[in-house]
């Protein structure tokens, strides 16, 4: 028996070594090197102070903010500790009241707008954290944005293609727009003024 027992236990600890401590301690090492700001969870800092992350999507409900998706987590909006989607399916009755009641929400902040209201404004991601909406969604808001910090239209449209990320690599994915960096970057501007 001490002849199965001694070589188990030794094979244990230094696995547990190998794959518990070094590994782990390797891979952190290598990502802080070779990609810091990634490593660190994406943060975007302003002012000297944390604003969130590029990574997760924050809640934006003033009129003079960009907003982005839906957020499917609860009962916190944006709440990476509980990502998952609504699991609403098409024909659910909630997805239809929650789709109706985000684009009663949208004209009754912009009475006057007559552009279609893309589906990513009113319908939440997969994980409920979308940081980014598409430039058709950003494009929507131009205009109650521009108005309610009374910026010229021609100016606010200048930051969101300036804020617009294309495909990755030029064929992997959509163009986007991170809200919240756009968002500072509103707030940016106006401190300049």
């Amino acid at each position: 028996m001490r002849t199965f027992f001694r070589p188990a236990l030794a094979a244990i600890i230094i696995f547990s070594v190998l794959t518990g401590v070094i590994y782990p301690a390797l891979v952190t090492v290598i990502a802080q090197v070779a990609f810091p700001n990634q490593a660190n969870g994406s943060l975007i800092e302003q002012a000297g102070q944390q604003r969130g992350s590029s990574l997760i999507g924050q809640q934006f409900d003033q009129p003079e903010y960009f907003w982005g998706r839906l957020s499917a987590t609860g009962p916190v909006p944006y709440n990476a500790a509980a990502s998952s989607g609504s699991n609403y399916g098409p024909l659910n009755p909630a997805l239809a009241e929650a789709v109706q009641a985000r684009i009663d929400a949208l004209k009754a902040a912009d009475p006057s707008n007559q552009l279609p209201i893309p589906v990513d404004l009113v319908t939440a991601s997969a994980s409920g954290l979308d940081p980014e909406i598409s430039p058709a969604a950003a494009n929507y808001q131009v205009q109650r944005v521009a108005a309610a910090r009374g910026l010229a239209v021609e100016q606010v449209q200048q930051l969101v293609e300036q804020h617009t990320s294309q495909r990755t690599l030029g064929v992997l994915g959509e163009p986007r727009v991170n809200v919240l960096q756009l968002n500072i970057a509103l707030d940016q501007l106006k401190s300049l003024d």
